[in-house]
């Protein structure tokens, strides 16, 4: 039965099939053209005409191309000489291949430079080991590593001089004013270091900074930046409680503009302090600008700017600004005081090859009087015992003409701290006209009385005002200023008569301008009418005028002394140079005036007659009343001599100094009433050794003294003494 079933369902499906294959078969529907395909006759395929040959190869073939017979050379360790030193010693250990230096070591290779107390170098691993000794407990000669312009000071050191990779422990670096205090730094080239347990600060103090930065692990990229990551700020060991969680400190060489971190304190009066904080501006290549303040918890502050410029090859210079608002103590309390305080300080500098012709320069240190002394800042501390301050600028300029025309025009000032006195010269000037010989032939020497006479001109003016620091920059510190001008005109001549005797004559022409003068009286009316001197300054142009005569008669003598050829000192010469001077200088009395202090009830006080000059207490004071007219006397004398060379080979004599400038000078005194010659001086250099001169000099005076010890008109020999007092 289940055959049967089977065998149907076979069945089925072979009508199925075989019904469909009928039905492909069926004529097509009408409309449809039906084309019965044809005998393809083309040839889809050719017969290959190529016979093929077998190839046997009965021969073997040999390759021409013959191997290289250059062996590869291994690359060098080292690409340079290693130097290295031990005072101690430097031991080679072969067998293990190493090499020990003990003490004052160093070791040099390529940029590299290590020194420390112990440096041990595998040469097998091209290695370097470094560290310093300990003698007696004190851990000494710690190592330090340089490369270039960097500079590492650790405690210990291994370096490998292929990979140029090191470990440094304890490292101390400065890297754009930034000092950095390293547990651990990883070299991993010459562009990066790793760092870990790290300090950053700018403090001069790396073991006990004020403040710093500490992070776990940072990335140092030298003269370019440091990335930390969490970073927390140490204030005196104690950490602030904010901390970040990375930092990045910019250490570019090339100036850049940012805030300064300001320093930390306390002081007792003032309480807690910042000080120096503010910002730099680099503004250009050639200035740059810093502003800095100070601020104290009792209200007081500071204010100071520097700035700094310089153009190569032309100038330089610094200027500086300070301002502190001072208090002490607080308000309402008794001891209670503000004071303000200010200083300015200016220096420029020209270069040389700037302009040979003209220089400028300033040197400008001026405020006030209590500012170092009193100024709080740490930056001033040094400078607490400075008790003078001065100040100059001045304008120098030169003119390349026949005669060469000179000037300077300057401003001056000094000032006493402690005094609070304070003079100024503002301005002062100053020019000269080169020395003029009106009457020198166009071609040849100058000879004679008329060619060789020359004179030159000099003129110095000034406005000196001296005032107080109170009192400073306010009109009434002009009130006391004094002007004056002085012309000098110095004419002079040399000419010779009998060929050996040399004369020399001049005379100097002084004319002296003020602005004010003086008058005096006597006015019996005031002091409850006792009378008194009363002194009026007289504002206006009043001059005088000085001159002087002088001349000089000189000539030089030598005397030869010759021993002989056959002795050591073979000759001596002796020079002399005497001389005489006359100089005669009129009084000017016409320039001075008097008034009279009449007699009073007391007899023992008669009428007084006082002289005075009316250019007294000017710039130049007043013109010399006194004639005087004198005579110079002075002799000059050295001796040389010649000897024998020790050196048999020398050709020349050898020629030396037996006295240097033994000079004796006098004078006579032609105008006096009395003390007529003038003691004699005399002074001497004798060679000792080379370099080494004894010198003598002293005083004779031909006049006695009295039971006071006062020089009277009485020569000393006629006085039952010597020739002369020494």
């Amino acid at each position: 039965m289940h055959t049967k079933r089977h065998f149907s369902i076979i069945k089925l499906l072979f009508l199925l099939i075989c019904g469909t294959t009928v039905y492909s078969q069926d004529p097509p529907k009408k409309g449809i053209v039906s084309i019965k395909a044809k005998k393809d006759t083309t040839v889809t395929q050719a017969a290959d005409t190529l016979v093929v040959k077998d190839i046997s190869f009965s021969q073997k073939v040999t390759d021409t191309i013959k191997n290289d017979t250059v062996l590869p050379q291994k690359e060098e360790l080292l690409t340079d000489v290693v130097e290295y030193y031990g005072e101690d010693y430097v031991y080679v250990d072969r067998k293990e291949g190493k090499i020990y230096m003990y003490n004052k070591a160093f070791i040099i290779y390529e940029d590299y430079r290590i020194d420390a107390g112990l440096i041990i170098l595998d040469y097998n691993k091209n290695e370097i080991y470094a560290k310093g000794i300990d003698s007696a407990g004190v851990y000494n000669q710690a190592p330090i590593f340089v490369q270039a312009a960097n500079k590492v000071e650790p405690d210990s050191i291994k370096f490998n001089f292929d990979t140029k990779k090191a470990i440094i422990y304890n490292a101390v670096t400065e890297q754009g004013g930034f000092r950095t205090k390293a547990v651990v730094t990883k070299k991993v080239n010459d562009s990066v270091y790793f760092l870990r347990n790290v300090r950053f600060t700018t403090s001069e103090n790396i073991d006990d900074p004020e403040y710093y930065f500490y992070t776990r692990k940072a990335k140092l990229v030298p003269g370019k930046k440091v990335v930390t990551g969490l970073t927390n700020m140490y204030i005196a060991d104690v950490p602030i409680p904010i901390g970040l969680p990375f930092a990045f400190f910019p250490l570019t060489e090339d100036r850049s503009s940012g805030v300064l971190l300001p320093s930390i304190g306390e002081n007792n009066d003032r309480g807690f302090f910042f000080q120096n904080g503010g910002y730099y501006f680099a503004v250009n290549d050639f200035l740059d600008l810093t502003i800095l303040g100070d601020y104290y918890t009792n209200g007081s502050y500071a204010l100071r700017s520097d700035s700094d410029y310089a153009v190569r090859y032309k100038f330089k210079g610094n200027m500086s600004m300070r301002f502190e608002s001072l208090i002490n103590s607080e308000r309402g309390f008794p001891d209670f005081s503000q004071s303000t305080l200010y200083n300015i300080r200016w220096t420029h500098t020209q270069a040389q090859k700037a302009s040979p012709s003209s220089r400028f320069s300033a040197s400008v240190n001026f405020g006030s009087s209590q500012y170092l002394q009193r100024s709080i800042n740490q930056t001033n501390n040094a400078s607490q015992l400075v008790n003078t301050l001065s100040s100059s600028i001045s304008y120098s300029k030169s003119f390349d003409t026949e005669p060469q025309i000179n000037f300077t025009v300057a401003a001056t000032h000094t000032q006493n701290t402690q005094t609070e006195a304070i003079t100024l010269s503002l301005p002062n000037f100053n020019g000269s006209v080169s020395r003029i010989f009106p009457f020198e032939p166009k071609s040849g020497s100058k000879k004679g009385f008329i060619q060789n006479i020359n004179l030159q001109y000099d003129i110095t003016g000034e406005n000196r005002i001296q005032t107080t620091d109170s009192l400073f920059f306010k009109s009434e510190m002009f009130d006391n200023g004094r002007i004056g001008v002085r012309h000098t005109i110095p004419i002079s001549t040399n000419f010779k008569v009998l060929d050996y005797l040399s004369i020399t004559t001049g005379t100097n022409y002084q004319e002296t301008w003020v602005g004010k003068t003086i008058r005096r009286e006597f006015d019996p009316t005031i002091n409850n009418g006792q009378g008194g001197v009363v002194e009026d300054t007289i504002s206006g142009f009043d001059s005088y005028r000085t001159y002087g005569f002088s001349a000089g008669l000189g000539t030089t003598v030598y005397g030869i002394f010759d021993f002989g050829d056959d002795k050591k000192i073979q000759t001596i010469r002796h020079t002399m140079r005497p001389s005489i001077g006359y100089s005669v200088n009129p009084g000017f009395e016409q320039f001075y005036d008097e008034y009279t202090i009449p007699a009073t009830a007391d007899p023992s006080v008669n009428e007084e007659i006082i002289q005075y000059s009316r250019f007294e207490n000017t710039l130049f004071g007043a013109p010399g009343r006194t004639y005087s007219s004198s005579l110079s006397f002075g002799l000059s004398n050295s001796l040389e001599a010649k000897v024998r060379d020790k050196d048999t080979t020398a050709i020349e004599l050898k020629k030396i100094t037996l006295i240097n400038n033994l000079n004796f000078n006098s004078g006579y005194n032609l105008s006096a009433d009395s003390l007529k010659i003038r003691p004699v001086s005399f002074s001497a250099g004798i060679p000792i050794v080379k370099k080494l001169d004894l010198n003598i000099n002293g005083e004779l005076d031909p006049y006695a003294l009295d039971n006071n010890n006062r020089k009277i008109d009485e020569f000393n020999i006629n006085n039952g003494g010597s020739l002369f007092r020494l």
